[in-house]
């Protein structure tokens, strides 16, 4: 895929397969909803220089959740987002990441609201300005027991099947 493929694939997409590394050396694999945000402009970005960086894939989870614990010990992550149903539909992402893990509240609780504002509505329908007041309330109780997940990308493969042209 190219960058601008790429983009709008993850834009488009909800949910991310997340692989760690277990506490047995297994890996532990779980779903994320996610969020895009842009790397950072100022140069502090220390993707790898060759890749021009894809939106970078934000979650959140329970701080007392399996994954944080793994990445507590190795702060390396595996993602996957992909879709299609047919082997000619198949397409996707891999990124090896760095996981930076955000405990303050006040990056936790606006990432819990964005990400519960981009799935509360179906694929296609755009997302109301802000949460209703309950959605509201109900992130702020959660957020002082979650963590924000940042995915540094390291390195990506992409695939499209439906560019093969049936030629398989």
């Amino acid at each position: 895929m190219t960058g601008a493929e790429l983009a709008a694939f993850l834009a488009g997409e909800r949910t991310v397969t997340c692989a760690t590394v277990g506490p047995r050396g297994w890996p532990h694999l779980m779903p994320l909803w996610y969020v895009l945000r842009e790397p950072p402009a100022d140069g502090s970005d220390p993707s790898t220089p060759s890749t021009p960086p894809a939106p970078r894939i934000w979650a959140w989870t329970y701080g007392a959740s399996q994954k944080v614990r793994n990445l507590e010990r190795d702060p390396r992550a595996t993602l996957q987002v992909e879709a299609g149903e047919a082997y000619a539909e198949l397409r996707g992402v891999m990124l090896e990441c760095d996981v930076v893990i955000h405990r303050d509240l006040d990056t936790v609780a606006p990432l819990g609201a964005a990400i519960l504002l981009r799935s509360s509505v179906p694929r296609g329908v755009a997302a109301p300005a802000q949460l209703p007041a309950p959605a509201r309330e109900a992130v702020a109780a959660q957020a002082a027991k979650r963590v924000g997940l940042e995915f540094v990308e390291r390195r990506r493969a992409t695939w499209d099947h439906r560019k093969l042209d049936d030629t398989y």
